[in-house]
């Protein structure tokens, strides 16, 4: 999840807030990894259930809309197509930020909402990095 998250750093992880509310579009979600249930993965939600999505030369988009990502740096973009495919009822759709080298939805596929247990909240170490993980939902434009 470079660059908002590196390696050996520590994040707090709420394990109970989807209890209470829905796993939104941009939610930093940590959730067993579907190939192998004993890793845990860590990525950013862009498809909702029921919704199409597609990258067109980089650019994501939801049911034809491009979604607006502010939180990806232009050198980390991957500028190649995927999809489109439907995301299943009760998963969602994950990538990471470091698109061009991310193993996300788009080799294991849509991720089961039952596997995720997390959504990451902030930084806590090295100290330097401390503060919020957490980003307005972005907008499909």
């Amino acid at each position: 999840m470079a660059p908002l998250i590196s390696d050996q750093e520590r994040v707090f992880i709420n394990k109970i807030v989807y209890r209470f509310e829905s796993i939104s579009r941009c939610d930093v979600v940590v959730f067993w990894y579907p190939l192998d249930r004993t890793k845990s993965f860590i990525k950013r939600v862009v498809g909702l259930p029921g919704e199409t999505v597609e990258v067109r030369q980089g650019v994501v988009y939801v049911d034809g809309r491009a979604l607006d990502e502010p939180y990806l740096l232009p050198q980390y973009v991957d500028t190649s197509n995927f999809g489109p495919v439907r995301v299943p009822p009760d998963q969602f759709f994950v990538m990471g930020d470091h698109r061009d080298s991310s193993n996300d939805s788009r080799v294991f596929g849509s991720v089961p909402a039952s596997y995720i247990y997390g959504k990451a909240v902030f930084a806590y170490w090295p100290m330097d990095h401390f503060g919020s993980l957490s980003v307005s939902a972005a907008p499909l434009k």
